[in-house]
């Protein structure tokens, strides 16, 4: 109360403006979610759709409710949470190593950059199967997995951003006698922070992506052997 005493009626109006809005945001995203399960429930219900293969609300909360009561979903999550976490932690230690490489080596850029590009589209899921017939089933194949899909495209990512850091401020350092590795250290690296942050954002989810798949092919636990069971015996 204090503090709107002190200010004007305009900032006063603005705030109770932004505040309206927030909760308007809020509300209507919520609404949006209750319609839409009551529209699915209701369909489920009336079979409109056939709920054998589309469920309905009250099945899946009644299936999660038995699996939270057996403990077994905090299992699934759990193996698939490790697996995504060791994933990402590799491939942003890697795609860091492998971009201040490049960055260091213009020759090694040129030479190995097409690689990246071919490597970086290739359909991840159609390499799981290659990965168990080298690595087994096990743990190692789904996290290998969760790095293929974010590993190459991280470090393209992450090179070019090195590379577009403002080229006054790498003459400066080189005017002042500065090494390669002060430039790396003290401009490129603390310039491309944004850049470094954004990517592991993407990173993540890609992991999430690979384990998910790694986990299709070669798990008895985690959610996408979950999401194979399920589709297997439509549960």
């Amino acid at each position: 109360m204090k503090i709107l005493k002190t200010m004007s009626c305009a900032q006063q109006d603005y705030i109770r403006a932004h505040n309206r809005h927030h909760r308007f945001i809020r509300y209507s995203r919520l609404a949006v979610l209750v319609i839409f399960l009551a529209v699915w429930e209701i369909c489920a219900n009336l079979q409109i759709i056939d709920s054998f293969f589309f469920s309905s609300p009250s099945r899946v909360a009644s299936c999660f409710m038995s699996m939270v009561r057996d403990k077994s979903l905090f299992t699934h999550i759990g193996v698939t949470l490790l697996e995504t976490v060791a994933s990402f932690l590799l491939v942003t230690l890697l795609s860091l190593a492998a971009a201040t490489l490049l960055w260091y080596s213009k020759k090694l850029s040129e030479i190995l950059e097409p690689y990246l590009v071919v490597l970086n589209s290739l359909p991840k899921s159609a390499l799981a199967p290659l990965l168990i017939v080298w690595l087994g089933t096990g743990i190692n194949t789904i996290i290998v997995a969760g790095i293929s899909v974010a590993v190459f495209g991280a470090i393209i990512s992450l090179y070019t951003g090195f590379m577009q850091v403002d080229p006054e401020k790498l003459k400066l350092i080189a005017t002042l006698g500065g090494t390669r590795r002060d430039t790396f250290s003290k401009v490129v690296l603390p310039a491309c922070v944004p850049n470094i942050l954004s990517n592991m954002k993407v990173n993540i989810g890609l992991a999430l992506v690979g384990v998910i798949i790694g986990e299709f092919l070669a798990a008895r636990r985690g959610l996408g052997y979950l999401i194979i069971y399920g589709s297997q015996v439509f549960s």
